[in-house]
């Protein structure tokens, strides 16, 4: 099936200068510190934020029209699309700038000081006619006034880039648990088309010891997983070990796997996983007839109050360094998105092999002596998200979106998938220690 049509608003590119006159009574601001932010609305998207540079008045050093650097980033799917182009509606940017320090952002919304004040806002329409374009469509590119703000500094002015480009993508619907075993469906509108099926089990150390000799060790950041295997055979029974998930193809070959290769064990004299200990998943995928890994998630419980999951994400390629491509949080309760976005200075080239058949096989990849790995670098723009359903929702059933251009074999769109099943696992791996997993999770 062809990929489902998604479409990105972009804002980027931000700055904020005032004219020479207005310097002096804008007391404490200055470029060095930058204590400027923005909150970012689009209609009922959640609000995102960024913090805004000070420029100097003339000066353009740091500041161009490519949206070099991303401030916000909003999808819409096609249902959407198709609603805002019937309609002829148009989509509206809000932005808000304020002076004051940006502090962490939460899941219940944002937190910064007492001081912060309003310096104006700007509003930028995204005509909803032009969305259905092929070509990437630009509504704002320069600097712009502030206005509505505290007064005195109605002569401020925000530099900003806001443009909307395609975004094709593969839908991907577990149905069911990954504890569940569940089918896994490609997804475009009401059509579902079966691509793969997931088998989880428990590994043993004789299942590990069998399968050890046939990972290829790819580098020395790849193997820097593997004594932490034997250093934690000896924890006590109170700790959650060996998961895996096996992705199969439709003839029932093997296309990808994620293992848990470091037990989520609680703290002492806690309940909790901590970020100091993270449980460990190391995604793998074929090459040869063996398992090579591809891919390193760790997870672990934040500290104090909250009840959000932390995530890191590297990847581990063939020839260089470990690059982390995902890090962030997840609410346990309400659940949240997982995301990799590496939307740079270059907007990503959509792929011509965009009606990419899944049922091709391992055939589709690339000749011999090429894995088929891509490199940090060459993932750009969007990569892949999982909507990661809360602990309170019961059948949850994840949903896999991956960008087009980086998909051009069965086993690239299955790695995906595969580490989509280990996030949503490690929801349950990361649960307090005083409750009681489900029964499909006890050995």
């Amino acid at each position: 099936m062809d990929p489902c049509p998604f479409l990105r608003v972009l804002v980027g590119n931000l700055a904020l200068k005032f004219p020479v006159a207005a310097k002096p009574s804008f007391s404490g601001v200055h470029p060095s510190s930058s204590p400027c932010f923005c909150k970012i609305k689009l209609s009922d998207f959640p609000t995102q934020f960024a913090t805004v540079p000070l420029v100097v008045d003339g000066e353009t050093s740091g500041v161009n029209s490519s949206s070099s650097v991303l401030a916000a980033c909003f999808s819409l799917n096609k249902s959407q699309i198709e609603k805002l182009v019937s309609k002829r509606k148009d989509l509206l940017v809000k932005i808000e700038v304020y002076t004051g320090r940006l502090g962490p952002v939460t899941c219940g919304g944002d937190l910064f000081g007492s001081s912060a004040k309003l310096l104006g806002r700007i509003v930028v329409p995204v005509t909803g006619s032009s969305l259905s374009e092929t070509k990437p469509c630009v509504f704002q590119n320069g600097w712009t006034g502030i206005r509505g703000g505290t007064k005195g500094y109605s002569s401020a002015q925000l530099h900003l880039t806001v443009r909307a480009e395609q975004d094709p993508r593969f839908v991907f619907r577990f149905d069911g648990e990954p504890e569940c075993s569940p089918q896994v469906f490609q997804v475009q509108g009401s059509v579902q088309q079966p691509v793969f099926t997931c088998k989880f089990g428990f590994r043993n150390e004789r299942d590990w010891d069998r399968s050890r000799s046939s990972i290829t060790e790819q580098s020395s950041t790849s193997r820097s997983w593997l004594p932490k295997i034997g250093s934690e055979r000896d924890q006590s029974a109170k700790e959650r070990k060996g998961w895996s998930i096996t992705i199969h193809d439709l003839s029932g070959s093997p296309v990808a796997a994620a293992s848990m290769v470091t037990p989520f064990v609680p703290s002492p004299g806690s309940h909790r996983v901590s970020r100091s200990n993270p449980g460990a998943w190391l995604i793998l995928r074929p090459v040869d007839g063996s398992w090579h890994p591809w891919g390193r998630l760790e997870a672990w419980r934040e500290s104090g109050g909250s009840d959000s999951i932390g995530y890191r994400f590297e990847l581990l390629p063939a020839t260089s360094a470990a690059a982390t491509l995902a890090n962030s949080t997840i609410s346990s309760s309400s659940g949240g998105k997982f995301t990799i976005d590496k939307t740079g200075s270059a907007s990503p080239v959509i792929s011509p092999n965009g009606s990419f058949d899944l049922g091709s096989g391992s055939g589709s990849r690339p000749g011999s002596g090429d894995f088929g790995y891509l490199t940090a670098y060459q993932y750009k723009g969007f990569v892949m998200s999982t909507k990661v359903e809360g602990m309170k929702k019961k059948n949850r059933k994840a949903e896999v979106e991956v960008a087009v251009q980086h998909v051009t074999c069965t086993e690239d769109a299955a790695v995906f998938v595969a580490l989509a099943a280990a996030v949503d696992l490690s929801m349950d791996a990361c649960r307090l220690f005083s409750q009681k997993l489900r029964k499909e999770l006890r050995q």
